[in-house]
């Protein structure tokens, strides 16, 4: 046994099966006690290496029991196990090595089967290897092999042992530095791409994850490979690194330590990413605390913030040891003759810079002036960690420092440059609030991404928009950007529109008191600050008009039209709520949606450009849409007559509130019938879009609507918007927008029409929803369930509105449909707005169990009480 070894205590007089008991009954205690000492406060390190050594010891004591000694056989820990970290549910990796080049005779094969049984009937999970030393000097060409043996250390090897195994490894013709390096950088970067180049997921994974626990270790194996130090402190010693850098990686290796081993805890198995099922106990067990979801969302915080910090410094250590194998090249200065590059990473050629915060905005600048830049050299960017707190608060900046920061906004990419900024932690000196939003997560599922990197994506889609860069998720963002008087303004706004989340208060008005602060401060007029004040204010305002009203009325618009006021502001709302939108989540956006947004700027800026004191009554709205369909399909080539004829078929209120398009496009569909129902149509939004939006034509009959809903849901498509329309004669028209729940599988239009047809003429009337069991990551975001009918008014006196919130799932609408079928409730028209786990359906409906509320309150509860069951799942099926 080597002297590195934990003192084994003698187990000769046990029996095998004695041993094993005890054992057990060892590790379990053993695991009992780590757990009770695990807190917010705990010494994480020392709790690893505990447990390593606890484990340590009952392996030693099995390689007694086994005899493998006797037998020619070493034994080495590797891997996790070889650093002495040893996290719950970690595996056990372990290397028995034979010095002889022959492989192990009988009687060894005989001592591993016994050592290895005995480690499983303990219940360690080992990952265990055996080689002879000719095995070992070939498995050592593969990379990971190699990585695994440079954390091995000896737990019963003799030194000649000892000493083979570090030959093995030293061997110059395996996996010299330069090589070695590479390989271990490609490796991490196709790591970070499979999590998309980004920590900030609302699942991270701890250990794989970029910033995560295994980048660290990347760095600490290419230390030790590259630069011959046993780890990470030990670049301190050879300039390599600062003290200030390696206590950094450090502390943020506690972090993300303590959340690993509290996450096995919690799980009670092998889990690696911080899954929402157990973000709530993991948050109470290291000892955060708030109301609500504050506990998640600042431990989440704390993950996020580490993970940065370790990438930070990371990419200084990595471009350091690239500079060792390369050599460092000579300085190519830029036009700023401050600055230069070298490898093709920007720096600042001043030894002593940064001298004041203003040469800190230069830099920047400079970067965002340059192309094909690889980074920041790893000097430049040490000497910025340490002189951050150079850069003040904005109001404490001097006019100078300000312009500086204007400047940015005006740069040909100003989104890029204020993303490095806030990486490299700059824009959080000047925008102190913005701190309090880097790393914050908002516990739901539907933002995607940390506030921070949300706001920087936002940025990122409108300077898209700037550039005029081909975007097929925007039909005419291109189109609106240039009317734009400020962009600096606008990409102020976005920076500004979520920077209140986390506080208590509505984000939207505490956003906007900053956001006014900001811009006066920096200069800009009432005027110029109020619309950056009010964009932040309402942001939300035409998202939640398009996405919960009836944008087709008329009188929505024109409301809309009179809170916007003026075209500026319209231009810049729309911008940013797209940006907004799509910056939220990647299945967030689509085309549909994309759509409607154009649909109400479009109709706005029209109500506008007529006058919003003399808006267009419906008549003259309805005559002008009619002569316009009339005239394009004629001109695609149809004969005036039939056309006319088809014409006075299509539901009258289409006229006022539809496009000629999807007017024209229902008229060429009844002029390819012969009066047969029914008729189901179905074509793409646009391209090669998913959405695609389905007209049924049928006689009006009781349940017909909730047919159509099972019938879609039953093919796997998810409605997106229902629009239920009576007919001249008895017959209705209904028309969605839906999209496929698997995007990979799609949905071609023609056999949606063929099924759709061939479910209807059937017995739909026993049609039932099919039944899908709720993700189970749903039970931990309970919203709960409201459902509010009260009598419709103006234009829609005679029906009622029924108003749902609850969790959104899979089928919902299906089973809500069904509800109102067996409830004898017809349904014309439904708004179905999805945000992450929450639904918000809006549906106009009549019936004979519908009267005022006033009348029959007890009828009215029954009837919302039966839905409330429906949603929840406790309907008898």
């Amino acid at each position: 046994m080597s002297q590195d070894a934990a003192p084994a205590e003698p187990v000769t007089s046990l029996s095998a099966a004695d041993w094993v008991s005890l054992a057990r009954q060892s590790l379990k205690s053993a695991d009992s006690v780590a757990a009770e000492q695990f807190g917010p406060d705990c010494d994480i390190e020392w709790l690893l290496r505990s447990r390593a050594a606890r484990i340590e010891q009952l392996i030693v004591q099995a390689w007694q029991q086994a005899a493998c000694s006797a037998c020619g056989l070493h034994l080495f820990a590797v891997g996790g196990f070889g650093r002495a970290e040893m996290y719950p549910q970690s595996d056990v990796d372990l290397l028995i090595y034979l010095a002889a080049a022959s492989d192990p005779d009988f009687a060894a094969q005989q001592a591993i089967e016994r050592f290895t049984q005995s480690l499983w009937d303990i219940g360690l999970p080992v990952g265990l290897s055996v080689r002879n030393a000719v095995q070992t000097r070939e498995a050592v060409a593969d990379i990971t092999v190699m990585t695994a043996l440079l954390d091995s250390r000896p737990l019963v090897a003799d030194e000649t042992a000892i000493r083979d195994l570090r030959a093995a490894l030293s061997d110059p013709e395996l996996w010299p530095a330069d090589a070695y390096f590479s390989a271990k950088l490609q490796e991490l970067r196709q790591r970070h791409e499979r999590f998309g180049n980004t920590s900030d997921n609302l699942e991270p994974n701890i250990k794989e994850g970029p910033g995560g626990l295994r980048d660290l270790q990347t760095l600490e194996w290419i230390a030790k490979r590259v630069v011959g130090v046993a780890d990470l402190q030990g670049l301190i010693d050879i300039g390599h690194s600062g003290a200030d850098e390696i206590q950094t990686l450090r502390t943020q290796h506690v972090i993300l330590a303590r959340l690993r081993f509290g996450l096995g805890l919690v799980a009670g198995r092998r889990e690696e990413r911080l899954r929402f099922d157990h973000q709530r106990e993991l948050a109470q067990r290291l000892g955060y605390q708030g109301e609500r979801n504050r506990p998640v969302e600042d431990m989440m915080q704390a993950f996020y913030r580490a993970a940065a910090l370790v990438r930070r410094i990371g990419e200084r250590l990595l471009q350091r040891f690239e500079e060792q194998l390369k050599g460092t090249a000579a300085w190519a200065p830029l036009s700023d003759a401050r600055f230069g590059l070298n490898n093709r990473y920007l720096g600042a050629l001043d030894s002593e810079w940064p001298r004041s915060a203003l040469e800190i905005l230069d830099l920047f600048i400079a970067w965002g002036e340059q192309a094909n830049v690889k980074g920041l050299h790893s000097q430049t960017a040490r000497a910025l960690g340490e002189n951050l707190q150079q850069v003040p608060a904005y109001w404490n900046a001097d006019e100078s420092l300000k312009h500086r920061f204007l400047q940015v906004l005006r740069l040909e990419r100003p989104a890029k440059t204020l993303a490095r900024m806030a990486r490299l932690g700059v824009l959080q000196q000047f925008i102190p609030a913005f701190k309090g939003v880097s790393g914050r997560m908002q516990f739901d599922l539907f933002h995607a991404f940390t506030v921070d990197q949300h706001t920087l994506s936002v940025l990122s889609n409108l300077e898209g928009f700037a550039r005029q860069l081909e975007d097929r998720r925007f039909s005419i963002a291109n189109d609106v950007f240039p009317a734009v008087r400020r962009p600096e303004l606008l990409y102020l706004a976005a920076l500004f529109h979520d920077i209140a989340k986390g506080r208590n208060g509505d984000h939207s008005e505490l956003g906007a008191v900053d956001a006014r602060e900001f811009c006066l401060a920096m200069g800009y007029s009432e005027t110029q600050a109020g619309l950056v004040e009010w964009l932040v204010r309402q942001h939300l305002l035409m998202s939640q008009t398009a996405q919960k009203q009836d944008i087709d009325d008329p009188e929505v618009i024109r409301a809309f039209a009179l809170q916007v006021a003026d075209r500026d502001r319209l231009d810049n709302l729309y911008l940013l709520t797209i940006a907004d939108i799509a910056a939220t989540s990647p299945k967030l956006w689509t085309d549909w949606k994309d759509q409607v947004l154009a649909k109400a700027y479009t109709r706005t800026r029209l109500a506008m450009r007529r006058g919003l004191e003399n808006p267009m009554s419906d008549a003259e709205n309805a005559h002008e849409t009619r002569a316009e369909v009339q005239q394009l399909l004629v001109l695609r080539g149809h004969a005036a007559e039939p056309v006319q004829h088809a014409l006075t078929q299509v539901p009258q209120t289409l006229f006022v509130r539809a496009g000629a398009d999807q007017i024209a496009w229902i008229a060429e569909s009844l002029l390819e019938i012969d009066g047969d129902l029914p008729l189901v149509r179905a074509r793409r939004l646009r391209g090669e879009s998913n959405d695609l939006e389905v007209l049924v034509h049928a006689a009006d009959v009781e349940g017909i609507f909730s047919a159509i809903v099972i019938s879609l849901d039953r093919l796997g498509l998810e409605i997106q918007q229902a629009r239920v329309l009576d007919g001249n004669v008895g017959d209705i028209f209904d028309i969605f927008v839906v999209r496929p729940l698997d995007l990979r599988s799609g949905m071609d239009p023609t056999r949606l029409e063929q099924s759709l047809h061939k479910a209807l003429q059937g017995d739909w009337t026993r049609l039932k929803p099919t039944r899908r069991r709720a993700p189970a990551h749903l039970q931990h975001f309970r919203i709960p369930t409201a459902v509010d009918i009260r009598p419709g008014q103006g234009t829609q006196a005679g029906h009622f509105l029924l108003s749902i919130i609850c969790n959104d799932r899979v089928g919902l609408l299906a089973d809500l449909s069904c509800c109102l079928r067996e409830l004898g409730i017809a349904v014309h028209d439904a708004r179905i707005a999805t945000f992450g786990e929450r639904a918000e359906d809006i549906f106009r409906i009549s019936g004979p169990a519908l009267t005022p509320a006033t009348e029959q309150p007890d009828a009215m509860h029954s009837l919302q009480e039966a839905l409330r069951l429906c949603i929840d799942g406790e309907r008898t099926q």
